[in-house]
């Protein structure tokens, strides 16, 4: 469990690297896309994807493509998210995306209609409901605080769909896949950057190198970590995914709130608990 323990903590401190970094001036959307150079290199040195026997023919490149351009712009979508709604309520929109692909399940993949997880879909909803900020009063507009963390529910979900079309395409070895897509989303990210300081004129911000150099440390550690969890025990995947989520919303929910003093309402209050709730039943039922 030790793996899961600091796969939680990597992810949590993705979202909190981004709050400190925003709170010394760094340009969090320049941050978020220099992580990528080091997902690449971190992949290759330490995943050691098979390149030598792959045929280029048999890649399933709208996939990549797609994986290419949705990575690095819902990385963007997460920074405003924790801009206007905090890492409590962001974390949440991300834990609870995993509807999108337990869906994708049954109407794309053809499995079986489980009433039971439908019942978990269906507290989750709620409990994404409960999150959003209805205080009339908030700084930000109305729009804001809730349509960040919808696009990166909705995006986190439309990702680990396809994560999922790329672990069954059985001529290309899973790795290698992670590699190629890690590799076509940084030529997205310097694509965007580019846009950015030639097109509209902005200035590159070296702080955000450093900063978004640490941030790939953490997100590429998650997702590795998140991999040996599974390794680690091949023979409780309903553990792993439990304990991954319920402890990144309940980490993510004393951070936010202790450190960062993030308010939440009775509501939102209500919201973290369902959450909780709904992974239990998705997991158990």
């Amino acid at each position: 469990m030790i793996f899961v323990f600091l796969s939680v903590l990597f992810s949590v401190t993705v979202s909190i690297v981004i709050k400190v970094a925003r709170s010394k001036q760094v340009d969090t959307q320049q941050l978020v896309l220099w992580n990528y150079p080091v997902a690449v290199l971190m992949t290759y040195f330490l995943l050691k994807p098979d390149l030598s026997n792959s045929n280029a023919q048999q890649w399933p490149f709208m996939i990549y493509i797609s994986l290419a351009i949705l990575l690095p712009t819902l990385f963007i979508f997460i920074a405003l998210a924790i801009r206007t709604s905090g890492i409590v309520k962001t974390d949440i929109a991300q834990r609870l995306s995993l509807f999108i692909p337990l869906i994708a399940s049954f109407v794309v993949f053809g499995e079986e209609v489980l009433w039971a997880k439908m019942i978990g879909i269906g507290v989750g909803i709620v409990a994404i409901i409960c999150s959003i900020s209805w205080n009339k009063q908030a700084k930000e507009s109305r729009r804001d605080v809730w349509i960040y963390p919808l696009v990166v529910f909705i995006g986190m979900g439309i990702i680990d769909v396809l994560f999922k079309q790329i672990a069954q395409y059985a001529e290309v070895p899973y790795l290698t896949s992670m590699f190629i897509v890690f590799v076509l989303s940084m030529l997205v990210a310097f694509a965007i950057l580019g846009y950015q300081i030639a097109i509209l004129k902005r200035n590159l911000d070296k702080n955000a190198i450093s900063w978004g150099l640490l941030l790939g440390v953490f997100n590429f550690g998650n997702i590795y970590l998140y991999m040996k969890a599974h390794r680690a025990l091949p023979d409780n995947p309903s553990i792993v995914f439990t304990a991954m989520n319920i402890g990144v919303i309940v980490l993510g929910g004393i951070v936010g709130i202790v450190i960062f003093k993030e308010k939440l309402s009775k509501i939102n209050q209500i919201g973290l608990f369902l959450a909780i709730i709904s992974v239990l039943l998705i997991a158990y039922l």
